[in-house]
Order: structure tokens, then sequence, then C-alpha cells
């Protein structure tokens, strides 16, 4: 029953700890979809726009980019339905450009006007543009977000660490007049701890284990529902979180029960009533 109700209560706390690495990864997404484009001038020199091109691509907060010709960006304007211009001008409007997504750590208002204003700089570039409110409404959100997930998350963990401990706690106290009779008969306290604190460090690894087999199963369902939260997978936080819950079962238990069995052997035979 120890076991059994320390796992549930791990399994609670992997649950959260899954949702948060899915928002947190979630987030990092929505970031890293930001584009931006960096508008050549006309009948720019084909030598400039290879250098600019190499130099935007050697930059750190670049994650992909791609070179836009005029004709390219006439095929999509076309493609998004709308109007062809053949019949009104005689030429193409639309300019070259270098469209390129930022890595999440950019993904800033700040950062992004940094970029941008350096990009203005250069002499073959017209101009430069992102969508600013998205990214300022972006940063908004996952800031309330990250700040309510990080105080449930603290208050879960608060509130499973007291559970665990008052789980064993009770296990414990149906043994109480047993290590008492051990003590009474000459037994030291580490012969009395010892058993104990080893079958509490087996079962918080169990508990961990069976707490760990459970949110695998529950992502294995969910990625077949749902697909999609497949790309949201990220096997170190996974890992982490892993192995903190199977950590935390083991800490947890060794510590609730060896403090348990000391305070038995300090209370007097009749306190024990």
């Amino acid at each position: 029953m120890v076991i059994l109700g320390v796992s549930l209560v791990l399994f609670f706390l992997g649950m959260l700890g899954w949702i948060v690495i899915n928002a947190k990864r979630l987030g990092q997404t929505f970031r890293e979809n930001i584009e931006v484009q960096v508008y050549l001038r006309e009948n720019i020199n084909p030598k400039d726009s290879a250098d600019l091109l190499s130099y935007i691509a050697s930059q750190p907060y670049v994650k992909s980019y791609e070179y836009v010709t005029k004709d390219l960006a006439k095929k999509r304007y076309l493609q998004d339905g709308n109007t062809d211009w053949a019949t009104v001008l005689d030429k193409n409007p639309l300019p070259a450009s270098i469209n390129f997504k930022i890595k999440s750590d950019y993904a800033t208002v700040d950062s992004l006007t940094a970029i941008t204003n350096t990009l203005s700089q250069n002499m073959s570039v017209s101009d430069v543009h992102y969508n600013k409110s998205l990214v300022m409404n972006l940063d908004s959100n996952i800031s309330k977000i990250s700040i309510v997930l990080l105080i449930i998350a603290v208050l879960t963990s608060v509130l499973v660490i007291f559970l665990i401990d008052n789980t064993i706690r009770l296990a414990m106290f149906s043994n109480r007049f047993l290590i008492k009779t051990m003590q009474m008969v000459g037994a030291t306290r580490w012969f009395i701890a010892k058993p104990m604190d080893l079958r509490a460090l087996i079962n918080g690894l169990v508990s961990g284990l069976i707490a760990v087999a459970g949110i695998v199963a529950i992502i294995f369902v969910t990625e077949q529902w749902i697909p999609e939260v497949r790309a949201l997978r990220d096997y170190t936080l996974l890992g982490v979180l892993f192995a903190g819950m199977i950590l935390l079962g083991i800490l947890i238990s060794f510590g609730s029960t060896h403090r348990s069995v000391i305070k038995y052997l300090k209370m007097k035979l009749d306190d024990l009533y």
C-alpha cells in the first residue's frame, strides 16, 4: 500500500512535469517560427546579395534561412490567391528577399530590434520586417504562463513531499511496538533501523519506477491520439524528470522511514499507546 500510495503521488507530480516540459517546448516552437524578411534593393549586384546571404547565414541568431528571388516571390503571391498584375504592370514590383527564422533565445523585442537595426545599415538592404505585435504578445503570454506553471509546480512539489512523508509515517506507526520491542531486548539503533531503511530505499525505487512507467504509458497513448504532440518530445528534459521522480521517491521514503524509526526509539513505552 505504501508503494502504491507513493507511486500515485509521484505519478501526478510527473504528469505536471510533463505538462511543463510540453509548454516549454511549445513556447520554443512558437518563438522559432517567427520570420524576419530582409528585402533587397532593386538591381543589386549578385556579389553583394551573395555576401549578405553569407553574412546572415553565419549569424548565431539564425535557425534557418532561404533566398527568395523576385520570381519566387511572385509565385507565392499568386498562390495566396492574389490577382496577377500582368495587365497593369510590365515588370515584377516584388523585391527579392532573404527570409530567416530565429532561434528561440533571440525571439524578444529587444533582440529583434537590435538585429533589424544592424541589418538595415547594410547598403544592400531596402527594408527589414517582422511581426512586432506577434513577438510582443508572445513574450507577454509565455511569461504569464511560465509564472503560473512555476507556482503550480512549487506548490505541487511541496504537497507531494508532504503526502509521501505522511503515507510512510502512517505505515511506520503500525510497526512502533516492533521497533520498541527490539530495542528492549538489546538491539542497537543501527541494527533496528538498517533493514527498515533498506526496505524504504527499495520501496522508493519501485515507487519511482512504477510512476515513470505510468507517465511513459500516458505519453505513448497521448501521442497515438494526437500525433502532433510527438514533435514536442524532449528526451533530455524527460530523462531529467524521470530521474528526479525516482530520486525523490527514494530520498523521501528513506528520510521519512529513518526519522520515524528514531522517533519511536526515543519515545517511552507508555507514550506508544
